[in-house]
């Protein structure tokens, strides 16, 4: 004889809803060329079509809203946001009810309890509503990165003889997403050693105007490039040593929306950078013409720095001509001592016997404590013009 077990029933009922706005309806855009065999027709069925937006029909977004089909994706620096109803199906009086929500992530499990206290009774066909939000800050299983941020670095000058400290910091940014995105600021926050320029617009017509165009929109999968220049700060450029080695450039702070506004942030983390080496003895120009007459003297300033943090260097200057440029003065001069992390200037003069772009080299240190010799090539460039040609101050 079988006997069934009494049915169990339960006095309260519990939804858990994610609250998210309706997304723009997406279509895609079939267009053509006037000269190719549908001529004008895909135009015009866009144009007719009333699900696209007046005047931009070959956008993917369009006017009509779409409820959502399913829970979706939570990015990264987005906000989760979920309606929390407890009910009772029951005929009897509930009391001391007490609802509490835990997320559970990767690493650890975070409290989203909007209040802790318990509600005393809870009557038949009533409910208990909370509605809970929590910022996305960790990646796991129940995360998806919406931006896949890359980033190069470059110096200001290939040449190691003659690189200057600043870096330019290109950053690459896609969209990993299956919606656009309105890129509201993507900036740089540098270290204390820097300070930055960001070179992400134009100035026309005495406006700035972003180089992207009016339209700060990414489409999916689509890559936009943000550059930005970092010169050290006058306390750090004077000591040489500081900006050898690994240095930390600072972090990217990047502020998005989604089609209806819904905002997410991101910030990455620090950049670092491997400095150019100078070697023990660095030179540098501080000031050159950009352009100078045939076989008529011109001015440069240099810069001599010790690189080095514990040695004393006794240097001796030396010009060696080469096919078009000519140095004015005497080759084998004594500098005299230069401390470590110490600098000075030298003016020099030159002469160029040939017309064209030219490159400034011969220029050779030798430190005669260890007598070690350090040869300057292609320093920097000139263009020599003709002499009947008058160069324009």
């Amino acid at each position: 004889m079988e006997v069934n077990p009494p049915k169990q029933e339960h006095l309260l009922a519990l939804k858990v809803m994610r609250l998210t706005k309706p997304t723009l309806f997406t279509n895609i855009p079939v267009t053509c060329e006037e000269k190719d065999l549908p001529g004008d027709l895909f135009n015009q069925l866009m144009r007719d079509d009333p699900s696209t937006v007046n005047g931009a029909e070959v956008l993917m977004l369009g006017e009509m809203l779409t409820l959502p089909q399913n829970f979706g994706n939570i990015f990264l620096g987005e906000t989760f946001s979920s309606y929390i109803s407890v009910h009772n199906d029951s005929s009897q009086v509930v009391k001391d009810i007490l609802v509490k929500a835990d997320l559970q992530t990767s690493s650890q499990r975070l409290n989203l309890s909007a209040s802790n206290a318990a509600v005393a009774e809870l009557k038949p066909d009533c409910c208990i509503d909370d509605v809970i939000h929590h910022e996305v800050k960790e990646i796991g299983t129940h995360v998806l990165k919406p931006l896949d941020v890359k980033t190069k670095f470059y110096n200001a000058e290939s040449d190691l003889s003659s690189v200057t400290d600043e870096v330019f910091l290109e950053a690459q940014i896609q969209n990993m997403t299956t919606s656009p995105m309105f890129m509201e600021k993507v900036s740089l926050e540098p270290s204390i050693m820097y300070n930055v320029t960001e070179l992400n617009s134009v100035i026309q017509a005495g406006e700035c105007v972003s180089t992207f165009g009016s339209r700060a929109y990414l489409q999916p999968m689509d890559t936009r490039q943000y550059l930005y220049c970092l010169k050290p700060k006058k306390e750090f450029a004077e000591k040489a040593g500081i900006i050898k080695g690994v240095t930390v450039i600072g972090k990217l702070d990047i502020v998005w929306k989604t089609n209806l506004g819904e905002r997410g942030r991101l910030q990455t983390s620090q950049l670092q950078r491997m400095a150019p080496g100078y070697g023990d003895v660095r030179l540098s120009l501080e000031a050159i013409p950009d352009t100078v007459n045939l076989e008529e003297p011109f001015h440069i300033t240099c810069k001599i720095t010790n690189c080095s943090s514990e040695r004393t260097m006794d240097l001796v200057l030396e010009m060696c001509n080469t096919n078009s440029i000519h140095w004015c003065g005497i080759s084998g001069r004594q500098l005299g001592k230069l401390h470590p992390s110490s600098s000075l200037s030298l003016a020099l003069t030159l002469l160029s016997s040939v017309q064209g772009l030219q490159s400034i080299s011969g220029l050779r240190l030798t430190d005669t404590f260890l007598k070690r010799t350090y040869e300057y090539d292609d320093i920097a460039q000139v263009c020599v013009v003709s002499s009947a040609i008058k160069v324009e101050s």
